[in-house]
């Protein structure tokens, strides 16, 4: 069985503490793909041992230093990345807390600023501007989305926000680049995920490999796209060794 989607894979394998569901799938091969975080959200151990004797996946994220190298590759002078956070999302708060730690390894600048909410606590899509102009008056060179649900659905106000104040944005979705302003995304696509998958399915069914014992492997094969209408209008555009490898979207 091939599992796409957190959601579905709960559905279908439950967390840790379901191993002995009878209701769930403990008994025959699962390999779930587009998984965000299998570990937060307890379907396995570890991506090294799942600590599940059916169980195994893929690792589709673009791991966050592959971000930060991308940008400065863009940018060489970056020293200074920004993000807006959403504090009621569980994942938005960690990711802030991942780049946290990874400015203090990597040696950047980093500014986090929670999204500024309506009276029930909800984010304002009205204060996005204000909220882009601070990040650009602390001196931020790049922003990046993040793990966020509300600027994934807000792409046009948070990106136009963003370029208006004179800030790249490095988006984790292609759709932010192609359909809003974004000027940049890194990511795996759909296509090499479901290979890999498939990879780790072909090992189970022909080499009698056990699920159990083979680790949650993660793509090194990622995507570039860049906007050109935007970097135009930042006065950004790429560097030619980047123009060798990227899609541009006009």
């Amino acid at each position: 069985m091939v599992t796409w989607g957190t959601k579905t894979t709960l559905g279908m394998v439950g967390t840790l503490k379901d191993r002995q569901n009878p209701e769930l799938l403990n008994d025959i091969p699962v390999v779930f793909t587009v998984v965000a975080d299998p570990v937060g959200s307890g379907i396995i151990e570890s991506y090294d041992k799942t600590g599940r004797a059916n169980v195994t996946g893929t690792r589709n994220r673009v791991p966050e230093s592959v971000n930060i190298k991308s940008i400065t590759r863009y940018l060489p002078s970056f020293n200074h990345l920004g993000l807006l956070f959403d504090r009621s999302e569980p994942n938005s708060v960690k990711k802030m807390e991942e780049l946290t730690a990874l400015s203090q390894k990597m040696k950047f600048a980093f500014n986090a600023l929670p999204l500024p909410t309506l009276p029930d606590g909800t984010p304002d899509p009205a204060k996005l501007p204000d909220a882009a102009a601070q990040l650009k008056q602390a001196g931020v060179q790049f922003v990046y989305l993040g793990s966020s649900t509300f600027l994934e659905k807000n792409a046009d106000a948070f990106t136009n926000a963003a370029v208006a104040n004179g800030l790249p944005v490095l988006s984790p979705y292609e759709h932010l680049v192609s359909e809003s302003q974004a000027l940049m995304s890194v990511a795996a696509r759909d296509y090499d995920v479901g290979k890999l998958a498939g990879d780790q399915v072909a090992k189970i069914l022909m080499e009698n490999a056990k699920p159990g014992d083979m680790p949650v492997v993660a793509i090194d094969k990622f995507a570039y796209l860049v906007n050109m209408k935007v970097a135009r209008k930042l006065n950004l555009l790429p560097p030619v060794e980047f123009l060798q490898f990227v899609e541009k979207v006009e």
